[in-house]
């Protein structure tokens, strides 16, 4: 979750009181990461977090081929029990995600956590007006489990059977308009990770599986479009389209942010090659587009 235009409350939430702490680093070659447990807690253990810090930043480096900040600070609330409950992001003098996390937590609690991914994918696009949450929300939702499977952290099985499950959700109601205008957390979530997954399938299938969202998205980090930016959301899907070479991202950008678009999701798993039988996820090689499904999830060759 991000935290929208709130500038006053975020430099209040982490003001002298809230930072004390011991703070720590997780040193990329690209960025550095202060780690800051709230209060006088000694728990979770530094290093349990350390390590679960650095496996979402691997994610998200493999993924875009780059950290999307030079700095990030993580501001570690404890609280009672076990696993990671709530993240937000934010963005002023530098990054900062906020996470609450049982202090009992071990390493075997923080593997499966899928929150630090999301959040740190928050910080590799620029802040929008907030009518369009959902392509900040949606991109969280979409590149976080592929991140972790480009990074060994996932199957390709979990990937798209979660997918699978929770795609649904994104889909209109009966009194919903476009992305732009419904404000529901389905629509916001699920429907703005509908946009990428249709925006990824047809960037491939117009490259010939060349390129795809993945290509757009680092071209946008690269041209400066962090988390710590402000732009328009034209500007920022131009620069993707650019990198790939069509207009995927802006024809549908404009396609569903007025109108309660519902792609026929049950066609679009079959040409993927993506089913479930009494819970077991099946990868058809065979279908037509398993090739782009392959692709998707596959780790780049180089970052």
């Amino acid at each position: 979750m991000k935290h929208w235009r709130a500038l006053l409350c975020g430099l209040a939430l982490i003001g002298p009181a809230a930072l004390a702490g011991t703070p720590d680093n997780v040193d990329l070659p690209d960025a550095s990461i202060h780690i800051v447990r709230s209060g006088n807690a000694d728990a979770p253990d530094i290093a349990v977090l350390r390590n679960w810090i650095s496996d979402a930043a691997t994610a998200v480096r493999t993924y875009y081929g780059r950290f999307p900040v030079r700095r990030l600070r993580v501001i570690v609330q404890p609280l009672e029990g076990h696993g990671v409950r709530t993240g937000t992001t934010y963005a002023f003098h530098i990054a900062t995600i906020r996470v609450s996390v049982g202090r009992d937590s071990g390493a075997a609690d923080l593997v499966s956590d899928w929150i630090m991914t999301h959040e740190m994918v928050h910080l590799a696009m620029p802040q929008f007006a907030n009518r369009h949450a959902w392509l900040e929300e949606g991109l969280a939702t979409y590149v976080e489990p592929i991140a972790r499977a480009q990074a060994g952290q996932l199957t390709e099985e979990k990937v798209w059977g979660d997918m699978f499950d929770d795609m649904r959700k994104g889909l209109p109601l009966a009194d919903d308009r476009g992305l732009d205008n419904t404000s529901t957390w389905g629509r916001t979530y699920w429907g703005g990770a509908m946009f990428y997954l249709l925006a990824d399938v047809q960037i491939r299938e117009r490259t010939a599986n060349r390129l795809g969202l993945q290509d757009a998205l680092r071209a946008i980090v690269a041209a400066g479009g962090s988390h710590l930016a402000a732009w328009e959301v034209d500007r920022t899907l131009a620069i993707g389209d650019e990198a790939t070479g069509t207009t995927v991202l802006t024809d549908l950008y404009r396609e569903m942010r007025d109108e309660p678009t519902a792609p026929d999701l049950a066609d679009l798993w079959r040409r993927l090659g993506v089913d479930k039988h009494k819970g077991q996820v099946i990868l058809d090689d065979a279908a037509a587009l398993a090739d782009i499904r392959r692709a998707i999830t596959q780790q780049p060759a180089t970052n």
